[in-house]
């Protein structure tokens, strides 16, 4: 079995770097502590090769290395490196594949998902929350005696809320699909998408130190992702000094925008933001955006001015349409002054669209975006 190349194709790829794939190292290890670790985590002791573990669940060395690697684990050669806990995963995936729920490049495709996602999460969990934990307590303590009573309380507790926020995920992700009009809809689907942007953030790797840098894109991410949710938006992925969001129309992506922009600008640890919107088709898949919208807003993020919102001319129409944004401030007055004549109430517009200078975008021709804006109450 040999690590899986692994690879994105969206507008805004994410490679997977070597942390994130786990390695049952082939090496033996002769750490006590981290034996009980190891087997307090996985609930058994390794005693399974690959070949082994294949057999035991009856299905091919093939299959099982195709669900290794998908889950993004190393090569583990001849060594004991599998329990009873692989084995059942694998008897699992293969009796969905063999009761014909699954075919087998998709039950790969929910092994490699899986395993990237929690990869991810592992890699936060272990850098980020039990490594701030288990600092010792007292003096003479080592952080290894801490950790293991540590774990064993937590794991469990872990374990039910991953549970309970993955069946949550779902059920909202279940929602959106049997809401669609039709099977082509979620292929290709028509949604707001956007990228926030921190200036200057290379400028800033050099100037902070690497707490300090990290503690500004934890800020960064958190942030973003609060309002991203609270606002009715998905929250693709981050980047660092970028995320990715989505919505499932204009005027929400808009209102996240702007309200990302007036937040980040309110707090002087942080850089300026920058935005861009594209609405238009977009092919899902694994949780990930693809497609010509989303190169398009990557683009509009780059060319946006410090603490601004740029979208493309599809999602200045969609607004206009909805009744969120006029046309036209000329548009605005027009109609305000019809509705005083009849003495009715004026519309009431939340945004503002202010279009930009046309300029061509490699591989997208050109294009003519708009500055967004919120528009005053009254």
């Amino acid at each position: 079995m040999t690590v899986d190349d692994r690879n994105s194709g969206s507008g805004a790829s994410e490679h997977p770097t070597p942390h994130h794939v786990v390695d049952h190292t082939v090496q033996p290890n002769n750490d006590p502590l981290a034996i009980r670790l190891e087997q307090l985590i996985l609930g058994a002791e390794r005693r399974y090769t690959a070949f082994q573990a294949a057999r035991t669940a009856g299905v091919s060395v093939e299959l099982a290395s195709r669900f290794w690697r998908a889950m993004g684990f190393a090569d583990i050669g001849q060594a004991k490196a599998l329990t009873e806990a692989d084995v059942l995963a694998l008897r699992r995936l293969a009796g969905l594949v063999e009761a014909g729920l699954l075919s087998e490049p998709m039950a790969v495709q929910v092994a490699r998902s899986t395993g990237q996602t929690t990869a991810r999460l592992a890699d936060w969990q272990i850098d980020s929350f039990l490594e701030g934990l288990t600092e010792p307590p007292e003096p003479g303590m080592t952080r290894t005696e801490v950790t293991y009573p540590l774990v064993e309380l937590l794991l469990p507790e872990l374990e039910e809320f991953l549970i309970y926020v993955w069946r949550r995920q779902l059920a909202a992700a279940t929602s959106r699909v049997v809401q669609a009009i039709d099977d082509d809809e979620m292929a290709e689907r028509r949604l707001a998408v956007g990228f926030a942007d921190l200036v200057g953030f290379t400028r800033l790797t050099r100037r902070l130190e690497e707490e300090e840098l990290g503690e500004l894109v934890e800020a960064f991410e958190t942030t973003a992702a609060d309002l991203v949710a609270a606002h009715g938006g998905r929250l693709i992925k981050t980047l660092g000094d970028e995320v990715l969001f989505s919505a499932d129309d204009a005027g929400t992506a808009a209102e996240i925008a702007l309200r990302l922009i007036e937040t980040m600008s309110h707090d002087e640890t942080m850089p300026a933001l920058r935005v861009g919107i594209a609405f238009g088709t977009v092919t899902t898949r694994m949780g990930d955006v693809f497609g010509t919208t989303v190169n398009l807003a990557s683009r509009l993020t780059s060319i946006a001015p410090r603490d601004a919102v740029l979208v493309d001319g599809a999602l200045a129409e969609e607004l206009c349409r909805t009744g969120d944004a006029p046309a036209s401030e000329i548009q605005a007055a027009e109609d305000a002054a019809r509705a005083e004549k009849e003495g009715e109430e004026p519309p009431r517009y939340r945004f503002a669209l202010q279009p930009m200078w046309q300029r061509p975008v490699r591989g997208l021709g050109v294009v003519e975006p708009w500055l967004l804006s919120r528009r005053p109450a009254g």
